[in-house]
């Protein structure tokens, strides 16, 4: 008789081991949504630094390809106005085309567009996301990202 009964206690057991309940299965899920929401923050985080990043890295490079110019015309390469320029997709190409022969230079994707103002004797670079983040670059100076 101990046999039957510790038989179906184990049988029992057995049974009820068979599967998640759904109450363990919406926590899995609940725990897998969390972690997942802050993958994505922390990812879009990274992608934004990154693309600010490479942003300054062109504009770095137009800043030597204006000493280049400098050096051979007297005057630097300056499309926009004296105080002010228009940041705009042809702006960046337009730049990339004059100091580069590549008017990809700043690539789409980026979301970053690129102007400069300035006199003949100096220079602004400036770059805007259409975001709310702006940096600026003066001639001999290090990169404004106060707007960012």
């Amino acid at each position: 008789m101990n046999k039957t009964i510790s038989l179906k206690l184990i049988e029992n057991k057995i049974r009820g081991s068979l599967g998640f309940s759904l109450v363990e299965l919406l926590v899995v899920v609940a725990i897998i949504g969390i972690l997942s929401a802050v993958g994505i923050v922390s990812y879009n985080g990274y992608v934004s630094g990154a693309k600010q990043n490479t942003t300054k890295s062109i504009m770095q490079q137009i800043a030597l390809a204006q000493t280049e110019v400098y050096s051979s015309t007297g005057s630097y390469y300056v499309p926009g106005g004296d105080t002010s320029c228009s940041v705009s997709r042809s702006s960046s190409e337009d730049i990339g085309s004059e100091l580069f022969d590549d008017d990809r230079l700043v690539p789409e994707d980026l979301k970053f567009n690129i102007c400069i103002y300035g006199s003949g004797v100096s220079y602004t670079i400036k770059a805007d996301n259409g975001g709310g983040c702006v940096l600026t670059l003066a001639r001999n100076k290090t990169i404004d990202e106060s707007e960012c």
